[in-house]
């Protein structure tokens, strides 16, 4: 009998061990499924395919946040859709104020010099902006361009919003608390008040500005740039960005050619990055980000590393190429009961970043079509019409949904 409860005993004990470790790998896969392949020590970040507008990490990438001389991408957009208008001329000269030149000469502030009196033409100070963030030149651009603070605001919110971004906060073009710019401040706003603006909104900002106006990476791979101070005084302006080829943090299997860096108290440091990976650009934004800037270049030198080592772009041409089971949906109140069902086609091809090794119907692609039945479609239906999307879950990255429209038309039922 005692043989018999030892042999019970031992029994117990074993499945007790095999339940604990088969749970215990239970959530080892759960977490697994759940962590992100990227990390990145920042208050918020953002990055995507700026092609296909696959999302590749976001931490945090909705809520705003001060984003200091990052702004200054805004303003070239600003720039550079003015001078496409005629309102402004590459070799125009911009006459230098003195207020102008007081913020030129604060030490406080990234800046070239300015003096007070002399002639700089829009290229110079464009250069001297996004190289080396010099604040006297961003301010003197814009009050050339608009006439005031509040002008250039407007104009930089008009820009935003056809990138997609409305939900912001604008109070000047440089990216300083308001009280920094003297007599261009805002009158009536708190001396602290700075830009606001999410991760998501700086990335959808930048993708419309490279894809708009692409003269802007010619500017922002410039590493070296001379400024003409005086006619007997030059400075030799470096860019700021050490992720460019051949400086200490550029990626290796790609190529950085953009796009600005920024810092104040309350931003803290912060980094919009954008270059072709495997034939693809990538746009990344991190704000507030923690360390020095070697740091920061160095988590931005990783994100990239890690892309092209353990991803890769895969195309999809039609939706076959992600499952057989996708292709048609059915359609309730069709007109004719044989024809209860649309062929379902891609919205337009698309590449996504997936895991090397990995198919593309691996990713458990689901179908949801619009309405209130996900499942289903309600007939009328037209040809070419956008109804829904597939839903792509894919290791370590966020989910992506593609657009899926209808290939045929359907007429609704009558009624008599």
């Amino acid at each position: 009998m005692k043989k018999v409860q030892s042999f019970f005993t031992k029994l117990l004990l074993v499945m007790a061990v095999i339940s604990i470790c088969l749970n215990g790998l239970g959530m080892f896969a759960k977490v697994h499924a759940d962590t992100a392949a990227f990390q990145m020590d920042a208050r918020a970040a953002y990055a995507i395919d700026a092609e296909s507008g696959q999302v590749l990490y976001q931490k945090n990438a909705t809520k705003r946040y001060p984003i200091a001389s990052v702004i200054k991408i805004l303003t070239l957009g600003v720039i550079l859709q003015d001078i496409r208008n005629h309102h402004l001329k590459w070799d125009q000269k911009i006459k230098i104020t003195p207020a102008v030149a007081k913020m030129a000469d604060d030490w406080h502030f990234s800046n070239v010099p300015l003096v007070n009196g002399e002639e700089y033409t829009v290229r110079q100070l464009v250069d001297s902006m996004m190289l080396v963030s010099a604040d006297g030149s961003t301010e003197a651009l814009a009050l050339a361009d608009a006439g005031s603070t509040a002008a250039f605001n407007k104009k930089m919110m008009a820009f935003a919003k056809k990138a997609g971004v409305t939900d912001i906060k604008i109070y000047n073009m440089i990216g300083l608390p308001n009280g920094d710019l003297g007599e261009h401040k805002l009158k009536g706003v708190d001396k602290d008040a700075e830009n606001l603006l999410s991760a998501k909104d700086v990335a959808l900002i930048s993708k419309y500005l490279v894809e708009q106006y692409p003269e802007t990476l010619d500017i922002t791979k410039q590493k070296f740039a001379n400024f003409d101070v005086t006619k007997d005084q030059q400075y030799l302006m470096t860019n700021v960005n050490a992720l460019l080829p051949q400086n200490g943090f550029a990626p290796k299997n790609g190529e950085i050619d953009g796009l600005k860096t920024g810092n104040t108290d309350r931003a803290g440091k912060c980094i919009v990055s954008t270059g072709t990976f495997a034939g693809r650009r990538i746009i990344l934004v991190a704000l507030h980000t923690k360390g020095e800037w070697n740091d920061q270049s160095k988590m931005q030198q990783d994100f990239y590393n890690k892309l092209v080592d353990e991803y890769q772009p895969v195309e999809i041409k039609k939706v076959s190429d992600l499952s057989a089971k996708l292709t048609s949906v059915k359609v309730k109140n069709g007109k004719n009961k044989n024809k209860n069902k649309a062929n379902i086609k891609l919205t337009k091809k698309t590449t996504v970043w997936l895991p090397k090794n990995m198919k593309l119907q691996a990713t458990k692609p689901t179908l949801r079509v619009q309405g209130d039945d996900q499942k289903q479609l309600t007939a009328p239906v037209k040809k070419n019409q956008q109804v829904g999307s597939i839903k792509l879950h894919i290791p370590g990255l966020p989910d992506f949904n593609i657009p899926v429209s209808t290939s045929q038309s359907i007429a609704k039922k009558s009624m008599f």
